[in-house]
């Protein structure tokens, strides 16, 4: 079944092309849903709705990408979700139907370059803080709570507790713990 979807971002818009368009590829007009919210936000109940009504070998159709996605990443994780549930998807102005190996392909392009932006920010990061180790700064928030501390390090020294009952006691966490613990040898280390 064939189910379209129209969006247009203020109140004073009208969505008159896009039920045009989606009426001309097919989609019967009880079968439109329609919204006048803006894309950038999650919350477009329509949309929402028009989801989980969407069955194995059902076509969702648009007028363009904009209308479904906010992004690159939100389109991709939207392909690979109906994907997952067996339904097509087609966007008129594109001319991108994920019924055809043109279609497929062009979206595997899309995740593959979606994945790379993420690979390359990790990269980026990872040697960003490889780069402040190199120069001595610690990356993470540092944990204030003396009192909190001075707790986990007593349970931790009774030998009663295991690491998982003081991290949950305490709220301190697991490496945060084995930092302190360290830091306080490497005093008393100095001290001897």
């Amino acid at each position: 079944m064939l189910f379209g979807y129209a969006r247009v971002s203020t109140q004073d818009q009208s969505t008159d092309l896009q039920f045009d368009a989606l009426a001309k590829a097919g989609v019967e007009p009880g079968n439109i849903y329609s919204e006048k919210i803006t894309g950038t936000t999650k919350d477009r109940p329509q949309f929402i709705r028009l989801l989980s009504m969407l069955r194995k070998d059902d076509t969702l159709i648009v007028y363009s990408l904009s209308r479904a996605g906010r992004s690159l990443k939100n389109l991709i994780e939207l392909i690979e979700q109906l994907k997952a549930k067996g339904v097509n998807f087609v966007s008129l102005k594109e001319q991108i139907d994920t019924t055809t190996a043109a279609g497929n392909l062009i979206f595997g392009i899309f995740a593959a370059l979606s994945q790379f932006e993420r690979d390359q920010t990790s990269e980026r990061v990872k040697s960003g803080l490889d780069s402040a180790r190199a120069r001595g700064r610690v990356g993470g928030r540092p944990f204030k709570d003396s009192a909190k501390v001075s707790v986990a390090l007593r349970m931790y020294d009774a030998k009663t507790y295991s690491i998982k009952e003081i991290t949950e006691q305490t709220g301190i966490g697991k490496t945060t713990l084995f930092r302190y613990i360290k830091e306080r040898a490497t005093q008393e280390a100095s001290q001897r």
